[in-house]
């Protein structure tokens, strides 16, 4: 499915449609499919940014809180690490905010490790650029450590060693 959309662009508007249909158990394939679609082509999104940022805070069921949260840990190292130059034209400090807060929302919820995990990663990115991030990234994270599984606890560590 994800090389079908790939093929044919216009397939990404409707694929996003579904995808923020977050009340439907379809919803999560949708999910999967744009994930898989974003880590071979990343630039596949930037024409339905506004949709994609737009609509991930509302996303809430966990099969399909994972790759969003992953393909926005992709969308910030390809902002923050790799300077991409057609990502960071694709978005707009709007669009950095919504994945800020969607990123703060499933850290502190009741979410798997992994969405978490990403979440970790894009924050920690972000605060290079939101200068308020760290200290509640770090505060967070030192607070949920000793109950965190040991997943959460060793991306924990490594994200409070770079903070130091």
């Amino acid at each position: 499915m994800s090389n079908l959309v790939l093929n044919d662009p216009s397939f990404m508007a409707p694929l996003m449609e579904i995808a923020f249909k977050v009340d439907d158990p379809v919803s999560c394939k949708a999910c999967w499919i744009l994930e898989f679609t974003a880590k071979k082509n990343l630039a596949s999104i930037f024409p339905n940014m506004d949709i994609f940022a737009g609509n991930i805070g509302s996303v809430h069921l966990d099969p399909a809180v994972r790759p969003i949260a992953k393909i926005c840990e992709v969308l910030m190292k390809s902002y923050f690490q790799s300077n991409d130059r057609e990502t960071r034209e694709a978005m707009n400090k709007i669009h950095l905010e919504n994945v800020t807060t969607a990123c703060f929302d499933w850290l502190i919820g009741d979410h798997k490790v992994a969405a978490k995990a990403y979440s970790m990663t894009s924050l920690l990115l972000l605060g290079r650029k939101f200068d308020w991030i760290h200290p509640e990234l770090r505060m967070i994270l030192e607070q949920n450590y000793q109950n965190g599984s040991a997943a959460y606890k060793a991306r924990a560590r490594m994200t409070l060693a770079k903070l130091r």
